[in-house]
């Protein structure tokens, strides 16, 4: 039975603080990164992905993968639902979170292909699963995706001439950057006693600002800084996000 999985009154937050490895769970050497190494991050998505039909078969919008110290989590919201199902698992004993995953997935697809040759309906096979999955009240915006914008093609322009995000949606935006840019060239000109190699720098980004400046663009990302989610509409896991100033 599914229900001897799951469990109905976790701690969703406890552990989640800690900055690990998005896939195999150290915290060892991290700092900053979200994954260990290229490698780990790669297994997390393909494992994700490969698994994506489990998804597909509850006619999944958006969903989400995360974890903490004690349990893995996997937040459904099927495309005519209201209401966020959530499938909690225990972590194994020294597991990775990436291997506990495939565990819970694999166990939801045997018991969703057990109740179809028992009923001979998908359908009923979709919902028996959902039955048993834990309601969770919070809002639906835990699972909804977010936009965020990223200027496109500056580099680290906008960090050269000390500037904020922000401030590129200013209307006052070539006026930001002249400013910016006085400041910095009075700081780090030659004649000023400043570095010649600095000084070079802070006016190439002038320049490239210039010209992003008559014509910007922005890549746009949807998601969450510390969770994996599901896009029903391209069948697909996709990363977090970079989180907020980053």
């Amino acid at each position: 039975m599914i229900q001897s999985h799951t469990i109905k009154t976790p701690n969703r937050s406890s552990g989640r603080n800690k900055n690990r490895c998005l896939s195999c769970g150290t915290s060892v050497n991290m700092g900053k990164r979200r994954y260990c190494s290229i490698e780990c991050r790669q297994y997390l998505r393909h494992q994700l992905n490969v698994r994506t039909g489990l998804l597909k078969a509850l006619n999944t919008r958006y969903a989400t993968f995360y974890f903490n110290d004690s349990l893995i989590f996997m937040d459904v919201l099927p495309f005519d639902a209201i209401e966020i199902f959530s499938f909690i698992f225990p972590r194994s004993q020294n597991g990775k979170p990436v291997e506990d995953f495939k565990r819970m997935a694999d166990h939801l697809g045997n018991a969703w292909w057990a109740e179809v040759r028992r009923t001979r309906r998908r359908y009923l096979a979709s919902r028996h699963l959902l039955e048993q999955a834990s309601r969770n009240h919070a809002r639906l915006e835990s699972i909804k995706p977010f936009e965020i914008k990223k200027p496109a093609h500056i580099g680290n322009s906008i960090i050269h001439l000390k500037l904020d995000r922000a401030q590129l949606e200013d209307p006052q935006l070539l006026h930001i950057i002249k400013q910016a840019y006085r400041r910095q060239a009075k700081k780090y000109h030659p004649d000023q006693g400043g570095d010649a190699a600095a000084f070079r720098r802070i006016h190439e980004a002038y320049q490239q600002l210039l010209v992003w400046a008559e014509s910007p663009t922005f890549v746009k990302r949807r998601g969450f800084p510390d969770k994996w989610f599901y896009d029903g509409i391209r069948n697909r896991w996709i990363q977090p996000t970079p989180y907020p100033g980053i």
